[in-house]
C-alpha cells in the first residue's frame, strides 16, 4: 500500500469519467484517505460515496482563495494531516484567438492558474508541519506544442503557466520537504472531450500518436500515484509527459 495512512486532496474530482476521480480511485486502492473537491456539492458527494468510507467530498470553487483555505482547514481538522494535493480542476474552451474576450480569458485563468495556486497555497502550511508533502499539478501537452488539439490559445497559455508554477513552487519549497511536479497529459478519453472533437480529428490525433490510441484517465492517474508516493522521493520540479508519444522532445 504505497499511500497507507496518507490524506490526499484532489480538485476537480466529481466526474466519475474524469482524471480527478480516476486519481482518487487509484490512490484509495493504495491506502490513502481521499478528499474530493468540486463545484457541485451533490456530484462530489456522490463521487466520494462511490469510493466508500472514509473518503469525503466537499464543494469548493478553487478560483476563490478563501474557499480553498476553508476546505484545507476542514480537512486538517478532521484528519490531522495533509500529505498530497492533486490540482486536477480545469476548464477548456475551443476558441480562435480573435474570438477570445476578457471574460473568456479570465475564466480560463481563474480556474486553471489561480485555482492551482490558491489550492496549493492553502495546503502548504499543513504540509510544512510534517516537513513533507507532494503537490501534483495537471498541465497539458497543449502548453508544450502550442495548442492544436482542443483548447484555444488562452487554454494553452494557462497550462503553460501551470507548468511554470509547479517548477517555481518546487524550487521554493524543496527545503521544506514538499515536492511539486506537473503532468502534461495528451488527448485523454474523458467526459472533458465528449462532444468537443469529431471522429476525423480524433482519428488524426491517434494516427499522430506512436502508441496508437488516446490516453485513459487511469493512465494519468497512475502518473499521479507515482508523483504522490515515495516512488518519486527524489523527483521535484518536473513536467511528466503522459501522451503516448504525441509529443517527443
Amino acid at each position: 500500500m504505497r499511500l497507507s495512512e496518507r490524506v490526499v486532496i484532489i480538485t476537480g474530482a466529481a466526474s466519475q469519467q474524469g482524471i480527478g476521480f480516476a486519481a482518487a480511485r487509484r490512490m484509495a486502492t493504495e491506502g490513502a484517505t481521499v478528499v474530493l473537491l468540486d463545484l457541485d456539492e451533490d456530484k462530489v458527494a456522490s463521487a466520494a460515496a462511490a469510493l466508500g468510507n472514509p473518503h469525503l467530498g466537499f464543494a469548493c470553487d478553487v478560483s476563490d482563495a478563501e474557499q480553498c483555505k476553508v476546505v484545507a482547514r476542514q480537512v486538517f481538522a478532521k484528519f490531522g494531516r495533509t500529505d498530497v494535493l492533486v490540482n486536477s480542476a480545469g476548464v477548456s474552451q475551443p476558441k480562435a484567438a480573435l474570438e477570445i474576450d476578457a471574460v473568456d480569458l479570465a475564466r480560463i485563468f481563474d480556474v486553471n492558474v489561480n485555482g492551482t495556486f490558491f489550492m496549493s497555497q492553502a495546503v502548504i502550511p499543513y504540509m510544512k508541519r510534517r516537513s513533507s508533502g507532494s503537490i501534483v499539478c495537471i498541465g497539458s501537452v497543449s502548453a508544450q506544442r502550442g495548442g492544436g488539439i482542443m483548447g484555444g490559445a488562452h487554454y494553452s497559455a494557462s497550462k503553460g503557466a501551470v507548468h511554470s508554477l509547479a517548477k517555481s513552487l518546487a524550487r521554493e519549497l524543496a527545503g521544506t520537504g514538499i515536492r511539486v511536479n506537473a503532468i502534461a497529459p495528451g488527448l485523454i478519453e474523458t467526459g472533458f472531450i465528449a462532444g468537443r472533437i469529431d471522429e476525423v480529428r480524433r482519428a488524426a490525433v491517434i494516427a499522430d500518436t506512436p502508441l496508437g490510441r488516446l490516453g485513459t484517465a487511469d493512465d494519468v492517474a497512475k502518473a499521479c500515484l507515482y508523483l504522490a508516493s515515495d516512488m518519486s522521493s527524489y523527483v521535484t520540479g518536473i513536467v511528466l509527459d503522459v501522451n503516448g508519444g504525441l509529443l517527443i522532445h
